[in-house]
């Protein structure tokens, strides 16, 4: 009897211990082409995972929801999270205009990361990219929070509407943003500031 409480505490623990996996809907003007899932790196950079994602569920009155990927460069990464000025020079935090860099223990070795997009040290926001190659020279330049664990065929679709100079070929832009608790659980989605699509499956 023992042994299973000790069993059922530990598992209850993990679970207390998880956290809720990000999800951006990514559209064009015409539909909505998938969903990108992202797994945050709590237990590395928290600070850093908690920003991204109350960005996410737009909790604090402003959010992802209805903001661009203003830069995409083919072999490199795609660029978005500036909801402010939606070319770049703006975005905010959850804390204030910018923080600090939490650390760069984790290194860009692969695609399908996510990291923070600066303007040098210490001036994080809300900007952040998805690598689509390995990108070494960015380590301890730019800080790793999270990876995508589901629907990286839609950044590589978006990927290949960019251009060597990052201007997009096409506007495509986060349509919804949330957190999904668990697998198979409801979501919580950023409904009030959504922008509205019409849905389509991508072909």
């Amino acid at each position: 009897m023992s042994l299973f409480f000790r069993r059922c505490f530990s598992a209850t623990a993990a679970a207390a211990k998880a956290k809720p996996k990000v999800f951006f809907d990514v559209a064009n003007d015409e539909r909505v082409l998938g969903r990108i899932v992202f797994k945050l790196y709590d237990d590395v950079v928290p600070r850093t995972a908690q920003n991204f994602r109350e960005l996410a569920t737009g909790q604090h009155g402003f959010g992802y929801a209805g903001s661009t990927f203003h830069r995409i460069i083919p072999n490199f990464m795609i660029q978005g999270g500036d909801f402010t000025r939606h070319n770049g020079t703006g975005g905010k935090s959850i804390y204030g205009e910018r923080f600090n860099d939490e650390n760069f223990k984790i290194k860009h070795t692969r695609s399908g990361l996510l990291s923070m997009a600066n303007a040098g040290p210490n001036t994080n926001g809300s900007q952040f990219f998805i690598t689509t190659v390995p990108t070494p020279w960015l380590d301890r330049r730019h800080v790793v929070f999270g990876e995508v664990v589901q629907g990286y065929d839609f950044v590589k679709h978006v990927e290949s509407l960019g251009s060597d100079n990052g201007t997009p070929k096409r506007k495509v832009f986060i349509s919804a943003s949330g957190v999904i608790e668990e697998e198979g659980a409801a979501e919580t989605e950023n409904k009030d500031n959504s922008a509205s699509v019409e849905i389509s499956s991508l072909r």
